[in-house]
């Protein structure tokens, strides 16, 4: 079970994984990069998987154009191993893998993103084993409303108000994009891959006097894409007429207690996700999910002599439904699935006299359908001087069996091993960490081992393939550089570089190889500010080499997809003291790549728009 987040505190602050309860960044262990709300404006960047390109050691695999298929991997860990957080809410889709839907993720419910690397299972649960990552959208009462064309046939609207009266709060927001996009894997003169995204955001808080409040927020996401699946004769990639259906959706309502000494908390979330695959009108498959969280939470601040000290406890239950269905197979692959899942989190931290910080967590995950497991996490700070500090930490993380690893079958090709144990990592991190006026920068060593890695295995007497836990161990190793400047609100510069080595290996007598879609050197420089009736953003990422496998040729081979950069920018204008004018360019050089081997990505392109703000 996942407990929901607290509210998100000031961007000088992290929720997700620096521990139970919100903490001031300086003040932890944590690897952390936080996209605050001018930033993401002044970036203006549709959806949120190009933003999260830009942070320390991710690396996103697209299928094709925007809206297509996108997988994070951070510090070389698997799709399915980032936990994604919106709004306090665990969004990792039950019904597709496990994975969070970034490519569903319009920045319209984005104001600000936290990233925060390295296993964090000890706190927040499963598929916390490269990192978590926490989404909230914009909670002031400010309306406000953009309209944005361009290129591709891109074309974009969005909207959101509130307003504060007396105790209650209430933020809504929401909005709608689409693209006629590219054809991704055939030529010129194919059909286009294109996609649509609509989303809703809403919020209400009531405050209750004595340092109470109950609340209820939420999120829907409705989206279709198309993409270039398989021939159904060769079984080859091919420029296809197919296409999903996507809905992700979550509601989430709290009690909260806060004062000098105690803080508590009780909630309760209902998150249902759909997904539908079609060939152009016709129906294929689907699968339906609905997941249920109810969690508990207390902590207690207290002092012994120079020592502040916190002691967090922590109780969670998730119920699980899963069901699949289809018209390719005469209805042979449908599921119908349960589990449950409880856990029991604790967590102290202490703060030695204001120069150490320590934290140590525990917990312990009870699954009814596979083994149990505990994680640990044990992390310090020691501020060396006004300027620098040196952290140290040592971490485990988990990922659940999915579904289809557990029960998944399909006619003549695959079945599901309902014996499969959990995925687990652990490691640790140390980092030296300088800041000094406007300028701030960190140096960070990595190194995680993977084991009981889910993978597939052939059976040579039943040609069935199945799921097992690899009995070798997969490893990942790195560095990151990051660099921060912000001499004024003019200008706001940061840059970050992340080195990976990341192999795996199926059995221990095998050779380790290099993890595919993991480039081994990738970086990123962001700049943003304001002066005058100006405000701009730009960027640029650099992905390094990267292996992949063309299953398209017999036997299956190897290839090399090379590196590249893309740079990005917007500017904005104020007419008046309401309404911005702004350009964006993305691709600015019209670099040609692929993340997937044999689907290729969307060239330059060129939007403009116009923002109302009718709160200023």
């Amino acid at each position: 079970m996942f407990a929901d987040l607290p509210p998100a505190p000031p961007a000088t602050a992290i929720v997700v994984t620096a521990s139970r309860t919100p903490e001031p960044q300086s003040d932890s262990a944590a690897s952390a990069t936080v996209l605050d709300a001018d930033t993401i404006q002044r970036l203006g960047e549709p959806l949120a998987d190009s933003l999260l390109r830009l942070t320390p050691s991710a690396s996103l695999a697209t299928s094709g154009s925007a809206g297509s298929q996108a997988q994070l991997r951070i510090r070389g860990a698997e799709a399915n191993h980032t936990l994604l957080f919106i709004d306090g809410i665990r969004a990792n889709d039950p019904a597709a893998g496990n994975e969070p839907r970034f490519e569903l993720l319009s920045t319209d419910l984005a104001s600000r993103i936290e990233v925060v690397r390295g296993p964090q299972s000890a706190l927040w649960g499963s598929e916390a084993i490269g990192g978590v990552v926490a989404v909230d959208s914009d909670r002031k009462a400010v309306t406000a409303a953009t309209v944005e064309a361009g290129s591709f046939g891109f074309a974009r609207v969005s909207a959101g108000t509130g307003f504060a009266q007396g105790p209650l709060s209430v933020a809504l927001g929401g909005g709608y994009q689409r693209a006629t996009g590219i054809d991704s894997f055939g030529g010129p003169g194919g059909d286009k891959d294109g996609y649509w995204n609509a989303s809703f955001r809403g919020r209400a808080a009531l405050t209750l006097g004595g340092g109470n409040e109950a609340g209820l927020s939420g999120f829907a996401i409705r989206a279709r894409s198309d993409f270039d699946g398989y021939n159904p004769v060769t079984f080859l990639h091919a420029d296809t007429l197919d296409n999903s259906h996507n809905r992700l959706s979550a509601g989430r309502a709290w009690l909260s207690h806060q004062d000098q000494d105690w803080s508590a908390s009780l909630s309760a979330s209902l998150l249902g996700s759909t997904n539908r695959n079609d060939l152009g009108d016709t129906y294929l498959n689907r699968t339906d999910a609905r997941r249920a969280t109810y969690a508990a939470q207390v902590s207690r601040r207290f002092a012994t002599g120079s020592v502040k000290q916190q002691l967090t406890a922590a109780v969670e239950q998730e119920n699980e439904r899963y069901t699949a269905s289809d018209a390719v197979y005469g209805g042979f692959t449908d599921q119908r699935r349960t589990r449950r899942h409880r856990s029991v989190t604790g967590e102290w931290r202490a703060d030695w006299t204001g120069r150490l910080v320590t934290d140590l967590a525990l917990r312990r995950d009870a699954f009814n359908r596979f083994h149990d497991a505990t994680s640990l996490r044990a992390s310090a700070l020691l501020k060396l001087s006004e300027a620098l500090a040196l952290t140290a930490s040592y971490s485990e993380g988990i990922a659940q069996p999915t579904f289809t690893d557990l029960y998944g079958f399909f006619p003549g090709s695959f079945v599901g091993n309902p014996n499969i144990l959990p995925e687990r990592s652990r490691g640790g991190e140390v980092s030296l960490r300088w800041k000094r006026r406007a300028w701030d920068a960190s140096a960070t060593l990595y190194r995680q081992h993977l084991k009981d890695e889910i993978v597939t295995r052939f059976d040579g007497a039943t040609f069935l393939s199945t799921t097992a836990n690899a009995t070798g161990r997969s490893r990942r190793e790195g560095a990151e550089l990051t660099l921060g400047w912000s001499p004024s609100s003019a200008l706001r510069l940061s840059a970050n570089y992340a080195w990976l080595h990341a192999t795996q290996q199926v059995e221990p007598t095998d050779t380790a190889t290099r993890e595919e879609r993991r480039p081994r050197h990738s970086g990123a420089v962001l700049l943003d500010g304001a002066t005058g009736k100006f405000s701009y953003g730009a960027s640029l990422a650099y992905v390094g080499v990267r292996f992949d496998t063309d299953f398209d040729v017999s036997p299956a081979q190897r290839v090399r997809l090379h590196g590249y950069a893309l740079v990005g920018a917007r500017a904005a204008y104020a007419l008046n003291s309401r309404l911005n004018a702004f350009v964006r360019v993305a691709n600015a050089f019209d670099a040609r790549y692929q993340d997937v081997v044999g689907y290729r990505t969307e060239g330059r392109s060129i939007d403009a728009g116009i923002r109302l703000a009718l709160d200023r």
